[in-house]
């Protein structure tokens, strides 16, 4: 569950196509690219990530002013995994299912995860890390109390098929919807994520590729194919 901001994408016809005069032979650095279609925001090739659950303890799942955005489509996904996930979910969680549903609509009128006392997703669940180095430094010497989703416990173990709201297994790439069918990929920041930003500059491991099977999930593999291209041609003209 990601608190929701403004996306710095805002309108793609006013959007910039050149900004910076910093790259070889001060060629125009190009800020957005278009990927089939789909208008990408350039930090994705450029910056890393990868999630550090030993350091943040799953606050993406908690911190926020709203649920996850989800579909109605995923609404149905979701219904059909309740049961499964259930035994999981909290008391409290589950009355707040019971009364207004999986999902309800936010200020902005969205459809989102429902939410427990405005913070936790319904579908959070706390466990303890196994205490290992890394638990120890990052959460205390009983190796930390962090939160999971329930979503994708029971999917792993084989009980349903639904893993998660394609917003949840995209972050920190946040999807935009322009008019006329139009989408846009832009990268999220916040400070429950630093770690995850470094700990992805250590491995070198660029978003797009930390999120592949998200991606490919969402736009499919051939769209994921032409990212890659797209990438490789823009390192080659740009770094």
């Amino acid at each position: 569950m990601m608190k929701k901001t403004p996306n710095p994408i805002h309108d793609h016809e006013n959007a910039p196509t050149t900004h910076r005069e910093d790259t070889k032979d001060n060629r125009p650095y190009i800020p957005i690219l278009d990927v089939g279609g789909v208008l990408i925001s350039t930090s994705i090739l450029t910056e890393c990530f990868c999630c550090d659950l030993t350091a943040c303890g799953g606050a993406c799942c908690i911190e926020g002013d709203a649920g996850a955005p989800v579909t109605l489509d995923e609404i149905g996904e979701i219904e059909q995994a309740l049961d499964a996930a259930w035994p999981l979910m909290s008391a409290s969680a589950q009355s707040i299912v019971d009364r207004q549903g999986v999902a309800c609509t936010d200020a902005e009128g969205e459809l989102v995860t429902s939410i427990v006392n405005g913070k936790d997703c319904v579908f959070t669940y706390y466990d303890e890390l196994p205490v290992t180095p890394a638990s120890t430094a990052s959460l205390g010497k009983g190796g930390g109390r962090v939160c999971l989703c329930a979503l994708e416990n029971v999917c792993r173990s084989g009980q349903t098929q639904f893993m998660k709201p394609i917003s949840c297994a995209l972050y920190p790439i946040r999807e935009k919807h322009f008019g006329n069918g139009l989408i846009g990929l832009n990268l999220h920041h916040w400070a429950v994520c630093d770690a995850a930003y470094k700990r992805g500059r250590e491995l070198h491991l660029p978003v797009y590729r930390f999120l592949r099977e998200p991606l490919i999930r969402r736009f499919g593999e051939a769209w994921y194919q032409e990212l890659e291209e797209t990438a490789a041609a823009f390192f080659r003209e740009y770094h």
